[in-house]
């Protein structure tokens, strides 16, 4: 990883506070969106951001090493970078589709029984798609499956 760079929780990386619910609050408000909205903006300008550090730095350390260990040494540390910038270019298509169902007002709500994903799990993980009970279910059978 690049200099400078270090990780940080989404809600940091937007700067904003946990959502305090109000009471007798609707579930996925315009609020609610328009906070959830900002947070995935926020992470996908950093992972972007991350993509351009990158590049500029593969390019600027690029070299020509006589010695075989070096350039290994060198190809490796790419390869780390590369493949770490390869999950965040997935991450930004996830990002980039949860904005989408935040514009089709289809946001927070489990694809698979359809109730509310929750507030707090949509912080820890914006892009989440399914409720905590459901996406348990499926890591069980992923495993059973697995062998």
């Amino acid at each position: 990883m690049p200099e400078g760079t270090k990780k940080l929780g989404v809600l940091a990386i937007a700067g904003v506070e946990p959502y305090q619910e109000k009471p007798g609050e609707e579930y996925m408000n315009q609020d609610q969106l328009d906070h959830f909205k900002l947070i995935l903006e926020a992470w996908r300008n950093q992972l972007r951001e991350e993509v351009d550090r990158t590049l500029n730095h593969m390019q600027d350390e690029a070299a020509n090493f006589p010695d075989p260990v070096d350039r290994a040494a060198q190809e490796e540390e790419f390869s780390l970078e590369l493949r770490a910038r390869d999950r965040e270019r997935k991450l930004i298509k996830k990002i980039e589709k949860t904005l989408q169902k935040i514009e089709e007002d289809d946001f927070g709500f489990c694809d698979s029984c359809g109730i509310e994903i929750g507030i707090r799990r949509l912080e820890a993980r914006p892009t989440a798609d399914q409720c905590i009970d459901c996406k348990t279910l499926a890591e069980i059978k992923e495993k059973q499956m697995a062998g």
